[in-house]
């Protein structure tokens, strides 16, 4: 049997913590190994008990969700971030976004959809509730990337089709019968290229483009 997802969960309110706790203790898959009530305190545990995935809340005390990530990417910690979050408004999804999370999901998700929303971010999936992806989708131009789509080649676009899909290097590499190596090439250029800062924009620019899978 597979080892269980290491969840760790960051989140200013007690009674929030204590709730996902007791829905995700009886996940079979799902194993929460520690808590935090604050970014800082939450990357201190990130480091200490190496989670395979972190679920963040965004407004906290002393340091806040998307500075929390921003260190976490600084100190290369592997842990992917969901953001859980009641702020609906694009001013803080963006951020988040940007500053490295895998996913962002509302505090009203259902709680299955929570469970499969973590197992997803795990496998190196990008998970957005519709509406999250429609203010992504909503901004002005002028985003980065804009317009520089042409400087892919063939290969990469299929790449960047199947990161859109939600697809990992793996599975890429799988479908295009390519080794990890390479996929991994493909999107480190794709990133440059497009001036993206990780897979999560590059998702997204693929959508608003239409370049599909």
């Amino acid at each position: 049997m597979a080892e269980p997802v290491r969840v760790l969960l960051v989140d200013d309110h007690q009674v929030v913590r204590r709730g996902l706790r007791t829905f995700l203790e009886v996940q079979d898959d799902i194993e929460v190994v520690g808590e935090a009530a604050d970014g800082a305190e939450g990357v201190a545990r990130a480091g200490e008990l190496r989670p395979d995935v972190v679920l963040m809340d965004v407004t906290m005390p002393i340091m806040d969700g998307v500075a929390a990530l921003r260190r976490l990417r600084e100190l290369a910690n592997p842990a992917r971030v969901l953001i859980v979050t009641s702020f609906t408004e694009q001013r803080t999804v963006v951020p988040a976004l940007r500053a490295g999370a895998a996913g962002y999901v509302y505090k009203d998700v259902d709680p299955d959809a929570l469970a499969a929303a973590i197992r997803s971010v795990h496998a190196g999936h990008v998970v957005l509730q519709p509406e999250v992806a429609g203010a992504l989708l909503s901004q002005e131009e002028g985003n980065p990337g804009q317009g520089r789509g042409g400087s892919l080649t063939e290969r990469e676009r299929e790449v960047l089709g199947l990161i859109a899909d939600g697809r990992s290097n793996r599975e890429i590499a799988r479908a295009l019968v390519l080794s990890e190596k390479t996929v991994k090439t493909h999107v480190s250029n794709i990133l440059m290229k497009l001036d993206l800062a990780d897979r999560t924009q590059a998702a997204l620019w693929a959508v608003r483009h239409g370049v599909t899978g």
